[in-house]
Parts: structure tokens; sequence; C-alpha cells
């Protein structure tokens, strides 16, 4: 079991590791394996890309991440208005995301507002945005509608589970109501828990995941 100085290392490699981060803008402090993340980079997509770093460590239970978007480079910045149309324009070209999606803009934070059938395309939407010159925050407020739900729907996420080379599926429970799912028990690392969720959140008709996964050592 990594202490949490050990963890607080792996996660400052991490960092170093990933071309997309500023690890020398970014402070990293851990307490029972909770990583809190602090300090300044240059862009949003630079922000998320430390926490997804983060994700990445064995032995990580959950993020905090604090650090705040400055651009250090002006040239960076744009008005809302040019962020409003960028976004607009990238969201139509972006196949995975369907039409009715709306943008607002205030001070560079960018929200989304919709309704799309799947959670990829939500997803789809805020990646589509977030590395767009000028954003400094991303709020996606697009709502899953939900499809008709199969019967067996708890058997196929379980499936997807078992046919996944990163998910172990033994610790995994699966409760199914409605169009909402509930993951409970304990997987190894931040990424295998979130792999967990992306599988539940492609069974059809699933607009709500609650991934109550705790991170065991191994």
């Amino acid at each position: 079991m990594k202490t949490d100085n050990q963890i607080q290392q792996d996660v400052r490699d991490e960092l170093k590791w990933d071309a997309r981060t500023t690890a020398s803008e970014i402070g990293v402090t851990v307490k029972d394996g909770i990583v809190s993340l602090n300090g300044t980079t240059g862009h949003y997509v630079q922000k998320t890309a430390a926490e997804e770093a983060a994700q990445r460590v064995a032995g990580v239970r959950a993020i905090t991440n604090e650090i705040k978007v400055k651009f250090f480079d002006f040239s960076f910045k744009r008005n809302d208005q040019d962020i409003a149309e960028a976004a607009i324009n990238a969201l139509k070209w972006d196949y995975s995301v369907p039409e009715g999606i709306k943008v607002s803009v205030s001070d560079g934070a960018v929200t989304l507002k919709g309704k799309v059938e799947w959670d990829y395309q939500k997803e789809a939407a805020k990646n589509c945005v977030k590395s767009l010159m000028g954003v400094n925050d991303v709020s996606n407020e697009i709502e899953i509608k939900s499809n008709v739900q199969p019967a067996d729907i708890k058997t196929r996420i379980q499936a997807a589970f078992k046919r996944s080379a990163d998910t172990e599926s033994e610790g995994i429970d699966v409760a199914v109501d409605g169009a909402k799912v509930t993951l409970s028990g304990s997987v190894h690392s931040m990424a295998e828990k979130n792999d967990a969720r992306w599988a539940a959140y492609f069974a059809p008709g699933i607009t709500k995941v609650d991934n109550n996964l705790s991170i065991s050592s191994y």
C-alpha cells in the first residue's frame, strides 16, 4: 500500500511525463490518498490534463482540482463573443455532437446546455470547446434524454466489465433503477473507477451513473 508521500511523488512524476501540463506551476498535496492540485496553468486544457494525469496514478482515491487558469501569454485571450462563435462552429463540425447544443460565455467561462441521447455526446461537446483559445472553464449542463431501456441492462453492463482489459469486474456490484445505474464495491485505481463508469454509461437507455466505487490497495 502506497504512502501519501509516495503517491505525491508519483503524481508529480506523472505531471512531468504528460507534455500537456506545466508541472512546474502545479502544486500537489496528498492526505489519505486524496490528491489536491493547486497553482496556475496557462489554459483550461492544461488544468484538465493535470487532473487526468493524477487519475492515472495507482493509490489515488479522489482528486480536488483547485488549479486556476491564468493566461500567461495574452495572445491566448479572446473576448466572449469570439469564444462563443468559435464554440458554435466547433460543435457544428464535430460528428459526435448532435444539433441543438446552446452556448453561453461569461468572462471566458463556457456553459453548454441542451439534450443528447448518450453520455459520450455530452462529453464530446465539452471536449470540443475546452481547448479553444480564451476558454478558462467549461460548465457542462447538457442533459441526457433516456432511450428505451432493455430488461437485461444489468447483465449487459456486467458483461461489458468482463470484456474490458482494464476493469476488474469481480469487485463491482451493479444496481439499476430506471435509467440510473449505481456502481458499488471496490477497484484498484482511479483509472479503473473511471473505466467502470464509462462502461455503464455506454449501456443503452442509461442517463445517470452514481459511481460509488471505492479505491482499495492491491
